[in-house]
């Protein structure tokens, strides 16, 4: 069946898909979605080889051939003849035509088509048509609890427990300013990011600042708030 899954930047969308294909032993084809991305960047097209036009399949039509996971990052990005491509696929004909060689691929058991994208970015102009939603399953994701979100860091930086339960919970408070002085909170990404630099020397200081306070905003004012509130959890 196909998926979609929803949640903030940088909670686990993307690994979790990785640690699917791994649990499950079948290849993965990722694809991050933008403006430019045409249907053709997903199926194939023509191109010229030493004097000769080939067929070269594109990512989803590599998926749909050998059985595997076709993961369109931040599908919503993507423009809109892409997400009509994907219908004969994410319903009961499982089917990809390619209009450019006449060919009809059916889709095997093994074959499957994850989405993903961050509801907090959708406008009106960027969001997925009902047609397209509701031929997918969907999974919700979130940032961890404080003390699973603390196991996570502290194993991907290998920072101690102790040094990264501050870092969490100045994640915390970060996300609460979401909506209000900030257009999105602190991800775990940035988190794991941010304990790798203290574990290799740097200060917490200088990698608070570096990690977690200068890629939320540019505007001056909003970062030396920021900076009062990490002066506040490690004061």
């Amino acid at each position: 069946m196909p998926l979609h899954l929803t949640g903030p930047t940088g909670c686990g969308k993307t690994r979790f898909v990785m640690h699917m294909a791994a649990q499950l032993g079948r290849p993965l084809y990722t694809v991050a979605c933008h403006d430019d991305l045409s249907a053709s960047d997903l199926i194939g097209r023509y191109l010229l080889k030493g004097g000769e036009t080939e067929w070269v399949d594109g990512p989803l039509t590599r998926a749909v051939r050998e059985g595997a996971i076709c993961y369109l990052d931040e599908v919503v990005e993507a423009r809109k003849d892409v997400t009509v491509v994907l219908h004969p696929l994410t319903d009961d004909r499982r089917i990809l035509p390619i209009e450019r060689t006449g060919e009809v691929l059916e889709a095997g058991p093994e074959f499957m088509l994850v989405a993903s994208y961050n509801p907090g970015y959708q406008n009106i102009l960027k969001t997925l048509k009902p047609s397209t939603r509701q031929r997918f399953l969907a999974i919700e994701f979130d940032f961890p609890p404080a003390e699973r979100e603390i196991d996570i860091v502290a194993a991907e930086s290998g920072l101690d427990k102790v040094k990264v339960a501050p870092l969490v919970r100045l994640a915390g408070k970060l996300r609460a300013l979401k909506g209000q002085d900030l257009e999105e909170g602190v991800s775990t990404r940035l988190l794991v990011y941010c304990a790798t630099l203290i574990q290799t020397g740097m200060p917490i200081e200088r990698a608070v600042q570096t990690a977690l306070i200068e890629p939320l905003s540019d505007d001056a004012d909003i970062k030396q708030g920021l900076l009062d509130l990490v002066a506040a959890v490690y004061g």
